[in-house]
């Protein structure tokens, strides 16, 4: 125990034969009567609970058994629940526990600090942690009442409904396109049939395109389908320093460049510039989201009213004037 405690070594000794040994676990347990501490792993009323100032008779509180004091407040075992997870190395748990005592004794202090500098609200500070707890108890229930009736399955006609009704709200914010970009070491061999094969519809060349990738590029994306930004497409590249680069789109649907270790490939097949509304594709996988998370807000209004209404139903509540 650190200096400032209250619980001598002399009186670890004599009590740690009184431990729940099961509770704490055997490949720790010795690790734990050396430093004298125990591992705590606090629930919700737990940690409410110690934030407030605990007076007492002492170490000896009844049949309680203080394992750190500061001034009159004391932290007791029992309060420390002896839950060790199962396979916690006891160095670990040892550390943990001094970690959560050190804790534990300043916010002790400093509690009591602003006691003596400042009026507490006692019953404010009550209302707040029980809106707290409440809150908590609340939001995991709910969140597992939705996991429960929730209907992950958004069809297309839905996304494409949910777009065109707030179009306006997918402006695009940078500039996207869909194409061909590979960066390939200077030494690279072939690297003169890559611009024919980037240009081929056939489906030999373009196997052969992306062998060459995998076997020799430095970073390649290839695909004439799925929309990507451009600014990320040509990272770490020369490209990435154009100055303007919605002018640069519209002039070159072609581009090669090269530096001191590296040769630059560009093909777009299409662009769209920043300001105007997005592709649908771009954005399909935010409107999923999107109409799952109004999913979740409904059901979790859906849950409250029917809980409301059940109880009021068998008036099991009443409100007192």
């Amino acid at each position: 125990m650190k200096k400032g405690s209250s619980t001598s070594s002399q009186h670890w000794n004599r009590k740690r034969t009184r431990l729940n040994r099961a509770a704490v676990g055997p490949s720790c347990w010795q690790a734990l009567l050396k430093t004298g501490v125990f591992v705590a792993v606090l629930t919700l009323a737990g940690s409410c609970d110690l934030i407030k100032m605990k007076g007492g008779s002492g170490p000896g509180d009844g049949e309680r058994e203080a394992v750190a004091r500061a001034n009159d407040s004391y932290l007791y075992r029992d309060e420390l629940a002896g839950i060790v997870a199962s396979g916690t190395p006891s160095q670990d748990s040892a550390q943990l526990v001094e970690a959560y005592i050190d804790s534990w004794i300043k916010k002790q202090l400093l509690i009591q600090e602003a006691s003596r500098k400042m009026d507490i609200n006692e019953a404010q500070v009550e209302r707040k942690i029980l809106d707290y707890r409440y809150s908590i108890i609340a939001y995991e229930y709910e969140a597992y009442y939705v996991k429960q009736h929730l209907d992950t399955a958004v069809s297309k006609a839905e996304i494409t409904k949910y777009y065109n009704d707030n179009i306006d709200n997918f402006l695009l914010k940078q500039n996207i396109v869909q194409g061909t970009f590979i960066k390939v070491p200077r030494n690279a061999p072939r690297t003169d049939r890559i611009k024919d094969l980037m240009f081929s519809s056939d489906e030999k060349d373009q196997t052969e395109l992306r062998s060459f990738c995998l076997s020799f590029s430095a970073a390649y994306h290839i695909s004439n389908d799925s929309w990507v930004i451009f600014d990320e497409l040509v990272r770490n590249s020369p490209l990435a320093e154009i100055p303007n680069k919605i002018q640069f789109l519209k002039s070159n649907p072609y581009y090669e460049t090269s530096d001191d270790t590296y040769l630059y490939f560009l093909k777009v097949h299409q662009y769209r510039i920043s300001d105007n509304v997005s592709p649908l594709e771009f954005v399909t996988d935010d409107i999923r989201n999107i109409i799952l998370n109004k999913r979740k807000v409904e059901l979790a209004k859906k849950l409250e009213d029917e809980v409301y209404r059940v109880a009021s139903d068998e008036k099991e509540f009443e409100v007192y004037k």
